[in-house]
């Protein structure tokens, strides 16, 4: 049997002939064509150990673009020798950029601003007060690599005091000018008026930002997540929100995803929401797209990818990849 990719998106006509060279291309999502895969790609269906079956022993690679893998079972991945394999890099900076655009947008009122000159006469002046910036405190929950640009961006650019959480980040890392360091998460969410998560859905960090937690936060704080809905407690925050204990939130991402219709957040005049977006640009469509087909080209040449994010399970199934 030879070798085949099934993907669940196309990729553009100049990374095509890449893989085509190598094996036959399926891009059409279908179903009926998804036994004997070598390698197939999503990004937001689930992927479990039956599901890895379904395909078939021929599966040899899971191959994600972006960063998150938390769609991704790593653990049945690694038990079956399959290599799941992202692009971590490939969106960092326009994801960033994105969570610094919810904080400015949330914290200037431009949505209720741009709602009240589009007719929207209930809305009083009052409702659009903004928070300036330069001078507030910003504390980061998770400093990988989109972290480290938001915090390089708000106290660089926009001067604001910044406070940095990660209990991975060695004690001897050097941070950018006007960013300090805690080892007390709890502390980020009562020293800051704003705070801003930016760390993978793990067992761990599920429901990160809790009640507790956000209760913490100042009155009149705000809280922006452009990680993954899971890591934030939705009910918990409409709940501080409703009474006033936040002055309002900036969400990217959502637990359950989309969000449901009747979810009070996307009713709320001072809460700013898009539909996990923030990687969505010209350049980090790019960089993803062409850092999952490196990662696909690597293993149908048996050769070990770049990014892995179960390294445990290599080599795996390669050779039958190589063949």
């Amino acid at each position: 049997m030879g070798k085949k990719v099934w993907m669940e998106w196309s990729l553009p006509p100049d990374l095509l002939p890449q893989i085509s060279g190598l094996a036959e291309y399926v891009d059409d999502g279908d179903m009926e064509k998804l036994r004997g895969s070598t390698v197939i790609s999503g990004i937001r269906r689930y992927y479990d150990g039956e599901f890895m079956d379904r395909v078939g022993p021929e599966l040899v690679q899971i191959a994600k673009p972006g960063i998150g893998v938390d769609n991704i079972d790593l653990e049945a991945a690694t038990s079956r020798g399959i290599l799941v394999c992202n692009t971590p890099d490939a969106p960092s900076e326009s994801t960033a950029e994105h969570a610094v655009a919810l904080l400015m947008a949330v914290a200037k009122r431009v949505i209720v601003g741009d709602m009240q000159l589009r007719g929207a006469a209930e809305i009083g002046r009052e409702a659009m007060l903004g928070t300036e910036l330069m001078g507030s405190s910003l504390g980061i929950v998770g400093f990988g690599r989109i972290g480290r640009r938001v915090a390089e961006m708000t106290a660089l650019g926009i001067r604001m005091k910044v406070t940095i959480y990660d209990p991975l980040l060695p004690g001897d890392f050097e941070l950018p000018e006007g960013v300090s360091r805690t080892d007390d998460l709890d502390a980020i969410f009562a020293e800051n008026q704003f705070v801003t998560l930016h760390t993978p859905l793990l067992p761990e960090t599920r429901h990160l930002a809790n009640e507790r937690r956000l209760r913490l936060m100042k009155r009149g704080g705000y809280l922006i997540n452009a990680s993954r809905g899971g890591v934030l407690d939705e009910a918990a925050l409409i709940k501080v929100l409703q009474e006033g204990h936040l002055a309002g939130a900036a969400l990217d991402v959502f637990d359950p995803e989309p969000p449901l219709a009747d979810n009070p957040l996307l009713k709320m005049k001072n809460v700013v929401v898009t539909p996990h977006i923030a990687s969505y640009t010209d350049a980090g469509m790019a960089a993803m797209q062409a850092g999952t087909v490196e990662n696909i080209v690597n293993v149908l040449k048996g050769e070990r990818p770049r990014w892995i994010a179960n390294p445990e399970a290599w080599p795996g199934r390669t050779e039958r990849a190589s063949g």
